[in-house]
């Protein structure tokens, strides 16, 4: 095991300001599609379905956003969630932390880890999270 942190560090996955966009965007997407339904009689009951459908399932992953949280602490790296992720300091082969240049304001930096058979993408809400995130960064750099 190569890295530990200090003490344990837990937060929301997404910042306030990156979930204020999703929510708006995921609204104004399902509202959109009912204003279609309003406004374009649609034939059969298979496509009215498919596009409810597909709203439902935008408004799942909206609200598995929201819900998302980070643990780092002793044993490793856990992102809940619809869809969590876990993955234990012993597997971890390295960490870099990587941004989209010029958005910055929309989206912080993730982690990203490898190790020996995938990648995994972490996302940090907070800035105690991010501080966590440049130290393993940082640690795995200094390993080469």
């Amino acid at each position: 095991m190569f890295y530990q942190p200090s003490r344990p560090v837990s937060g929301p996955a997404y910042s306030p300001w990156f979930k204020m966009i999703a929510t708006v965007l995921s609204f104004g997407l399902a509202g959109y599609a009912v204003s279609f339904l309003l406004r374009h009689p649609v034939e059969g009951l298979g496509p009215k379905l498919l596009l409810v459908g597909g709203v439902l399932l935008l408004l799942w992953s909206w609200r598995g956003l929201l819900r998302a949280t980070l643990s780092i602490d002793e044993q490793g790296i856990r992102q809940g969630g619809w869809f969590g992720k876990q993955v234990a300091w012993s597997d971890v082969r390295s960490a870099k932390m990587i941004g989209i240049p010029y958005a910055g304001w929309l989206s912080p930096p993730r982690l990203v880890v490898r190790t020996g058979t995938a990648f995994y993408t972490f996302n940090g809400g907070t800035d105690e999270l991010l501080t966590e995130f440049a130290r393993i960064s940082l640690a795995y750099e200094m390993k080469r």
